[in-house]
C-alpha cells in the first residue's frame, strides 16, 4: 500500500497525495486558479521542475508566468528551442544567446553566410513543430569529461573551458531531442508549454519574443530600442578589446594573475567614454544635465566623474537635487496599496522646480527649498543660488529622462543621460548575464555596507523596486542623447566574496532562500579577485563595496 504525505499549497490548500506523487500531477488539480501557465514550483522555498517528486510532508508554492522565476524558465526553455532549430535548419552554424532588448532576448546566428529574413522564417517555422511534437526536456547528470566531450563535439568552446572552474565531478545537462545543452537554471516539463512566442529578424541576428510578466497570455508589440541597441554593440566591442567575451575568459585572467591590467584598461573605456559625453556637453553648450537610470547603475559616481571632466572642459558644473522638490506629505500621491509613492513624478513640484530652472539659466537668483524628511514639508532655510554661463547644471533621479520634470526647459539646453549596468559578459554561448542580477548584487554588497540592510531585506524589497523602474525609467531610456554603459567587465568577479556571505545568512525558511541559492549559484562560475586595492578610487564599482574617493 502506497504512504500518504501532506501537501500544504500556496499556504491555504492542503492536500493528502501518494508518496513519489510529481509536482505536475498536484498542479493539474488547481491550474484553473492560475492567471496563467504552471511551470515550476517552490518545495519548502527551494525552486523545483515540475517533474520534482514529494516523498515527505511539504510546503508547495505553484510558479506561473506572472513571476520572475516562471518567466526566466520559460525564456530559458524557449531559447533551447531556437538553439536546436536553428541548428537544423542552417546546418553547421553557430548560436549565441547575447542580451534581453525590445522585450525579447536578442541572439545572433554565425553561419557560413549572413542570415536573411528567410531563414528566420524557416527557423520559426521549426520551432512550431518541435513544439508541436511536445518533446520533453530531460534532464540527466554526467561526469564533467563526458560533458566536455558533448560541448566539444558541438563546437561550443565555452561551456567547455566554464566546466574547468566547476568544482563538481558530475555536471546536469539537459536534452531537446537529438541535442544536449547546459542551462543555469530549470526548464519547462516539455516543448508543448512554448506556445507563446514569435521571431523578429533584426540585423544581424533575430530577438525571441515571447510574453511579459503583466500580460503573460500574449506576445508584446515589438518596440524599436536602437540606442539600447548600440550601447550592447559598444559592449560587445569592449569585451572584444579585452579579449573577454565569457566567464571562462575572466576566470583564465584572475587564475594567470593578469587582472590588474584588465581593471586598468577597463576603467580607461569607462575614463573615456565619460570625457566624450562632457565635450558633447561642452560643443553643444547644454545648460542642464539631466542623469537618470535603475537602481545601483552607479549615477552618484557617473555624476561625480562627469563634473571633473566638465572641469577639465573649462566648465563649473554644480548640482540640483530633486528631492527638495518633493510636495508636501498630504499632496503625496498613494500607490496601489494606499502607500505614499514618492518615486511617482507627482510627487515632485514640477511647476515650481521648471521655474527656479528657467530663472537660474536666465541669470536670476532663486531661493532654493530644502525638503524636512521628518515633517513632510518643504521648508525655506535662506539658501540662495545663482549660476553663470559656464554652470551647467547637473540633475541626478530617477524622472531625468521624463520630460514631465523639464517641459518649460527648451531641448536645445538640456542633454539627458541614461545609466545602466549593461553586462557586456555571459556565462557561455548559451546563457546570458541579466544586467538585473548584476545590479541586484550590487545593491546587496552597497544595502549592508552602508545601509545596515541584510540581503534578506534587499530582496524582498527587490521586486517593489523593480516595478518603479518599469513605471519610472525604462519607458524613457530611448528618450536619451547618449546611453552610459556602467558594468565593468571584472566587477562580478569582486561583488563575489562581497556577496557571498550575505546570501549565506538567509535562512532556508524564508521566501527568498531560493533566490538567494541562485544567485549564489551563478557566483559559483566566477574565480573570485580578492584584491580590492588593485581598483582605483574614483571606479563605479568602488560605489558599491566601499573605499571610493567620492565619499562623503
Amino acid at each position: 500500500m502506497t504512504e500518504k504525505i501532506n501537501v500544504l499549497v500556496d499556504e491555504n490548500k492542503a492536500f493528502e497525495i501518494d508518496e513519489g506523487m510529481i509536482l505536475a500531477d498536484i498542479c493539474k488539480e488547481i491550474q484553473g486558479e492560475y492567471p496563467s501557465m504552471i511551470v515550476a514550483a517552490k518545495v519548502n522555498n527551494r525552486l523545483r521542475e515540475l517533474g520534482y517528486s514529494l516523498h515527505k510532508d511539504a510546503k508547495v508554492e505553484f510558479i506561473d508566468l506572472t513571476t520572475t522565476d516562471g518567466m526566466r524558465i520559460y525564456q530559458r526553455s524557449l531559447a533551447f528551442v531556437f538553439i536546436r532549430a536553428a541548428m537544423e535548419v542552417l546546418s553547421g552554424c553557430k548560436v549565441t544567446v547575447e542580451h534581453s532588448l525590445s522585450k525579447g532576448l536578442y541572439c545572433e546566428i554565425h553561419y557560413k553566410r549572413p542570415i536573411h529574413e528567410d531563414d528566420v522564417v524557416k527557423i520559426e517555422a521549426r520551432m512550431r513543430e518541435i513544439i508541436e511534437e511536445d518533446v520533453p526536456f530531460i534532464k540527466s547528470s554526467v561526469p564533467v569529461d563526458e560533458a566536455k566531450r558533448i560541448f566539444k563535439e558541438l563546437g561550443l568552446d565555452a561551456k567547455t573551458k566554464l566546466l574547468d572552474y566547476r568544482d563538481t565531478t558530475e555536471v546536469n545537462i539537459y536534452s531537446c531531442g537529438w541535442l544536449k545543452d547546459y542551462f543555469y537554471g530549470y526548464m519547462v516539463p516539455s516543448t508543448g508549454y512554448l506556445q507563446l512566442f514569435k521571431l523578429k529578424y533584426y540585423m544581424p541576428g533575430v530577438i525571441v519574443q515571447y510574453p511579459e510578466k503583466s500580460k503573460p497570455t500574449e506576445i508584446p508589440s515589438f518596440e524599436e530600442q536602437a540606442k539600447l541597441a548600440t550601447v550592447f554593440r559598444e559592449a560587445e566591442q569592449w569585451g572584444k578589446i579585452l579579449n573577454i567575451e565569457y566567464v571562462a575568459n575572466l576566470n583564465d585572467t584572475i587564475r594567470d594573475k593578469k587582472y590588474p591590467e584588465l581593471i586598468r584598461v577597463a576603467e580607461a573605456l569607462h575614463e573615456k567614454k565619460i570625457a566624450q559625453i562632457a565635450d558633447m556637453i561642452l560643443e553643444k553648450k547644454k545648460r542642464i544635465i539631466l542623469i537618470a537610470g535603475p537602481s545601483s547603475s552607479g549615477k552618484t559616481t557617473f555624476a561625480q566623474r562627469l563634473a571633473i571632466q566638465l572641469r577639465v572642459n573649462g566648465l563649473r558644473p554644480i548640482s540640483l537635487s530633486t528631492d527638495d522638490y518633493f510636495v508636501d506629505r498630504v499632496h503625496t500621491p498613494r500607490d496601489e496599496n494606499g502607500d505614499y509613492d514618492f518615486e511617482s513624478i507627482e510627487a515632485v513640484d514640477t511647476a515650481l522646480f521648471n521655474d527656479h530652472l528657467s530663472r537660474l539659466i536666465q541669470g536670476e537668483t532663486v531661493d532654493l527649498p530644502t525638503f524636512n524628511f521628518h515633517k513632510g514639508e518643504r521648508e525655506y532655510r535662506g539658501k540662495t543660488l545663482k549660476i553663470a554661463e559656464d554652470q551647467p547644471i547637473i540633475i541626478e533621479g530617477i524622472h531625468g529622462l521624463n520630460d514631465k520634470l523639464t517641459l518649460d526647459i527648451p531641448h536645445e539646453k538640456k542633454f539627458k543621460i541614461y545609466i545602466s549596468a549593461l553586462t557586456q559578459l555571459n556565462i557561455d554561448d548559451h546563457n546570458r548575464i541579466p544586467t538585473t542580477d548584476t545590479r541586484l548584487l550590487r545593491r546587496i554588497v552597497r544595502d549592508s555596507k552602508y545601509r545596515g540592510h541584510s540581503a534578506l531585506n534587499t530582496l524582498k524589497l527587490w521586486n517593489s523596486v523593480r516595478r518603479g523602474e518599469e513605471r519610472n525609467i525604462f519607458p524613457f531610456q530611448e528618450e536619451a542623447d547618449i546611453m552610459f554603459n556602467s558594468a565593468l567587465i571584472y566587477e562580478l568577479a569582486v561583488l563575489k566574496k562581497h556577496a557571498e556571505p550575505l546570501l549565506m545568512d538567509i535562512s532556508k525558511k524564508e521566501k527568498e532562500f531560493s533566490e538567494a541559492k541562485r544567485l549564489l549559484k551563478f557566483l559559483s562560475y566566477f574565480l573570485s579577485i580578492e584584491d580590492d586595492h588593485v581598483i582605483p578610487q574614483t571606479s563605479i564599482i568602488k560605489e558599491f563595496i566601499g573605499g571610493s574617493c567620492f565619499e562623503e
